[in-house]
């Protein structure tokens, strides 16, 4: 199914949102950084693929995208970074009580309320087009 031809209104409501993100003061390569890692662990080729080329338009480097995979791991990311990578993981990952108060102190600690309400819409936002992309089949060209 193209959801963009049976639901052109919602698609463009999808769309106008993603723009307003992007308007955003959430710095634009934490921004494709969530969406790289959101998209890995939810599996959408579709959106890594899109979201690596982002990022490098941005000025991210192969190895940081490379390493995002194991980024707790790596000494390649900021402790900004990591504070957007952690909450995005677990807003991913969703268990049974949410995002931790710890997680959650570590956003507010590392950015202002602004850019901590554009971190909470692009890991929402990610993990809307993910449940598009992965039940819909979409491949990198579609």
């Amino acid at each position: 199914m193209k959801l963009a031809t049976v639901a052109p209104e919602v698609y463009k409501a999808w769309f106008a949102a993603e723009a307003a993100i992007r308007r955003g003061p959430l710095d634009p390569v934490i921004r494709e950084l969530v969406k790289i890692r959101v998209s890995q662990q939810n599996g959408c080729v579709y959106c890594i693929d899109l979201h690596t080329t982002d990022a490098r338009l941005e000025g991210e480097t192969e190895k940081r995208i490379y390493q995002l995979n194991a980024w707790r791991e790596s000494a390649l990311y900021t402790e900004q970074e990591r504070a957007a990578l952690a909450y995005a993981d677990a807003v991913t990952k969703l268990g049974e009580h949410g995002v931790s108060d710890e997680v959650w102190a570590d956003v507010e600690k590392h950015f202002d309320e602004g850019a901590a309400a554009g971190l909470v819409a692009v890991t929402a936002m990610v993990n809307l087009w993910n449940r598009i992309g992965v039940p819909m089949q979409m491949r990198p060209g579609d």
